[in-house]
């Protein structure tokens, strides 16, 4: 959704790298290339007004003025002034002292509350709680059928004494469910209510009536981040009409301009709590402002992709795959083991997604994009095409059983052979980095490129370089060195020098991996 204001920032930033002080036309500048670059995300204008003047203030001063690195600082800058309009520290959700306690939901008819509901649930199931899902939402035609079937795919409980489609009593239903609460022990009740096209005086009585039935301990207003500035507009409506605690948004993974989404925060003064980001029931979770200002500027989201890891891979069961990597040049590592290996990470999500999560990952997103995800499915199908034996030892697979193993998974010869090659060189490859080798054809690579031996070989060579006697010689030599200096910092994290992001390369020993 930030995409095209995360292009417009970094080609902003760019501009003020390589400079060793800024002067007031270069602040000037950079201020009135982001607040067109924030207008035209359809960030509202009080909010690009406020932003923009606290950027040039700071921008100004001593913070920046004396720092070694001012381009540097300005990001720092923009970046602690994202976080600031997104809410400054994540919020979390207030339980009662005395369970149950009620979360109601709030907002316009095709906000997506109704399947929220469902996910709101089965996050917190995930920790811990026992939800339970009322049904007050009696209008809308088969709402509450939905909100059953949501209920059952997340697991959770479901109140529905009404059937709906204009039948019931919406605000008897919401208070008869939290004597059913305490029955049945659910310590957390999540009101699905009614929604309209529009703001009108029937929808803002009868949310107002619900909330006084229940005395919610978190009103949460559900806005579709896709529509524009007329999220602002209804924010500030419930907010006066109903009140709300906090904001849920819905559908984050839209190619809409998502500025609407910066702003409520601002504007409102309440804080955005939950953010949906998928159509699956899991693609939701707490909102960190931090976190999303840093995605917005290119510097990923490492804590985010570390706790989904965290979620999906068990310490033993990784332990257990370094041991079998580091040993005998990775020979103990299988077919079952890859086979493992991939599903736990699709597990995780889209490999575009995650991918996406590191940092300067904005700069070759179409390449990402570009990534078939299918191809997973199609290696999965000829390793379970493979006999127990072929998958320990594939060195066996000859020319006969390649033709079975393809006829087996539907694909080609070609396809089987290329995928035991591939084996064989990602196994070397993750061999030699859990050995402590680095990550080959990978140079810079934080925590990936050049082990110990390489990083001694560097050193050895470096003392060995003489500055040249001829000064003429002595000043292109420099010069040279300037522009591979800059052509490293204009280019993307961990690319050689020279290399820029629209001429990039995955390393041989990915291209084989990914066929």
């Amino acid at each position: 959704m930030f995409d095209t204001l995360s292009d417009r920032l970094a080609a902003t930033f760019k501009n003020l790298r390589g400079k060793g002080r800024l002067s007031e036309a270069d602040i000037d500048a950079t201020a009135r290339e982001i607040r067109i670059a924030l207008l035209e995300a359809d960030v509202a204008l009080p909010v690009v007004r406020s932003f923009i003047a606290n950027v040039k203030e700071r921008a100004r001063g001593a913070e920046v003025s004396q720092a070694l690195n001012p381009a540097q600082q300005v990001v720092k800058i923009v970046n602690e002034e994202l976080v600031s309009i997104l809410g400054g520290e994540t919020r979390r959700l207030r339980f009662a002292k005395n369970p149950p306690t009620v979360i109601m939901l709030a907002g316009l008819q095709g906000a997506g509350k109704t399947t929220l509901a469902g996910k709101l649930g089965l996050w917190l199931k995930g920790q811990g709680h026992s939800p339970l899902l009322v049904a007050c939402d009696l209008q809308r035609p088969n709402a509450v059928n939905q909100l059953s079937v949501v209920a059952d795919r997340a697991g959770v409980a479901v109140y529905a004494p009404e059937p709906g489609n204009g039948v019931g009593d919406p605000v008897q239903v919401a208070k008869d469910s939290i004597e059913h609460a305490r029955t049945k022990q659910y310590d957390v009740v999540i009101v699905d209510t009614a929604g309209r096209l529009g703001i009108d005086q029937e929808l803002m009585q009868q949310a107002a009536d619900i909330r006084d039935a229940v005395s919610p301990d978190e009103i949460l207003f559900v806005v579709d981040a896709m529509i524009g500035q007329d999220a602002v507009n209804t924010a500030e409506a419930f907010r006066d009409g109903v009140g709300f605690d906090g904001v849920v948004l819905s559908k984050l993974d839209g190619d809409a301009r998502g500025g609407a989404a910066l702003s409520i925060a601002h504007v409102t003064g309440k804080q955005i709590m939950f953010a949906s980001n998928g159509e699956k029931l899991d693609d939701f979770d707490a909102f960190h402002p931090d976190r999303m200002a840093s995605r917005i500027l290119d510097m990923g989201d490492l804590l985010t992709l570390i706790e989904q890891a965290e979620k999906t891979f068990s310490q033993e069961e990784a332990a257990k795959m370094a041991s079998k990597l580091a040993s005998s040049k990775g020979k103990d590592f299988t077919f079952d083991d890859f086979l493992a290996q991939m599903e736990q990470v699709r597990k995780m999500g889209s490999i575009s997604k995650l991918l996406g999560m590191l940092p300067g990952m904005g700069q070759i997103k179409d390449q990402i994009n570009n990534i078939d995800e299918r191809d997973i499915d199609r290696m999965a199908a000829i390793i379970k095409s493979m006999t127990p034996k072929e998958r320990a030892d594939p060195t066996i697979i000859n020319g006969s059983r390649r033709a079975r193993i393809a006829k087996g998974s539907g694909s080609e010869v070609s396809a089987v052979k290329g995928l035991v090659e591939r084996f064989f060189e990602a196994r070397k490859m993750m061999s030699k980095m859990a050995q402590g080798g680095g990550m080959p054809g990978m140079p810079g690579m934080p925590g990936m490129g050049g082990g110990p031996g390489r990083q001694k070989k560097q050193v050895k060579q470096a003392k060995g370089k003489r500055k040249s006697g001829n000064p003429m010689k002595r000043k292109a030599e420099e010069q040279a060195a300037a522009a591979r200096r800059e052509a490293a910092q204009n280019g993307v994290p961990g690319l050689p020098a020279g290399q820029d992001a629209q001429n990039f390369e995955l390393p041989d020993e990915f291209k084989k991996f990914m066929g």
